[in-house]
């Protein structure tokens, strides 16, 4: 059976991954050989010269961009503060378009008064999706493994699938699929049009015990593919991918403090290292990354 026809050179970074000014991390992720980035609205409206000068930095750095990281805690919401949900997911799908992202990463919500009923996480889906569209943006829907009513990747399947908005598809964050232990029977059954998104990270324990290591790991303690202690697992998920024909993107979202006090060049060539694993150990193919090749120059000399 031939090896499914799919980009696996695609990798790039999240923003977040990097510290220090916007520009900065742009010139790290493409020294060191990255074609793409994910990016955050605080990359635009904390820019010191505005968003407008941020727009342009994304423009003139030659990197394209993935996705556009994330409206939170949307569904589930009433009168007032759904309101104030839907004037924020206004602007993100605004500054999503402005950088040409063709998606929003939306995560599931972890408010204690959200509702749980999935008609109506599906029926607030379905108007975010609704909003989107005129922008030509489409909405990457996350389980966060701590999240009110949807925990995981099975029960954001259904919820998407139950708001049946073309432009509404699902993401994976392999963080919080290993927080819950997912298994990703599910994929089995899944058209691969419907995953928009594939954000890679691991960390560093065997498991976290309970939602506040979960979202003190998730915020502060990931680290790259190759880094941590369940890589195995994470080459499964993408071979898995591979198998059922995901074509689209990965993206390394590794949000570290340590690594928050390292020079973003030497972060960025981590994240090649973990470029040339995913490719060349886990997908038994070449990645054609500039960055990571010289790396591996300097380390053999």
């Amino acid at each position: 059976m031939n090896a499914p026809a799919v980009h696996w050179s695609d990798f790039g970074m999240d923003t977040t991954s990097l510290a220090g000014p916007l520009e900065a991390k742009l010139r790290a992720m493409r020294d060191a050989g990255f074609g793409q980035v994910m990016l955050s609205a605080s990359d635009l409206t904390g820019h010191a010269g505005g968003v407008e000068a941020a727009i342009r930095a994304v423009r003139s750095s030659g990197l394209r961009v993935t996705a556009f990281n994330a409206l939170r805690d949307f569904e589930g919401l009433a009168e007032a503060l759904h309101e104030y949900k839907v004037d924020v997911a206004k602007s993100l799908i605004e500054m999503c378009a402005a950088v040409d992202s063709p998606v929003l990463v939306a995560t599931s919500s972890a408010l204690d008064h959200a509702s749980n009923d999935l008609d109506v996480v599906a029926r607030d889906l379905r108007k975010l999706a609704m909003l989107a569209l005129p922008s030509g943006v489409r909405i990457s829907y996350i389980a966060l493994s701590w999240g009110r009513a949807v925990d995981d990747f099975a029960k954001a399947l259904e919820v998407v699938g139950r708001a049946g908005m073309p432009n509404l598809g699902v993401g994976i964050d392999s963080f919080h699929a290993l927080a819950v232990g997912a298994g990703f029977d599910e994929l089995e059954t899944t058209l691969p049009e419907t995953i928009f998104t594939v954000q890679l990270s691991d960390f560093m324990v065997a498991q976290l015990a309970s939602n506040e290591e979960m979202v003190a790991a998730a915020s502060h303690l990931r680290v790259f593919p190759g880094e941590g202690m369940h890589s195995a697992w994470l080459a499964g998920l993408v071979r898995r991918l591979g198998a059922i024909g995901y074509d689209g993107d990965f993206i390394f979202s590794v949000f570290n403090d340590d690594y928050h006090q390292m020079d973003g060049a030497r972060v960025a060539q981590r994240a090649a290292r973990a470029a040339s694993w995913m490719g060349e150990e886990v997908l038994k193919r070449a990645v054609p990354m500039p960055g990571a090749m010289r790396l591996a120059r300097r380390e053999a000399g």
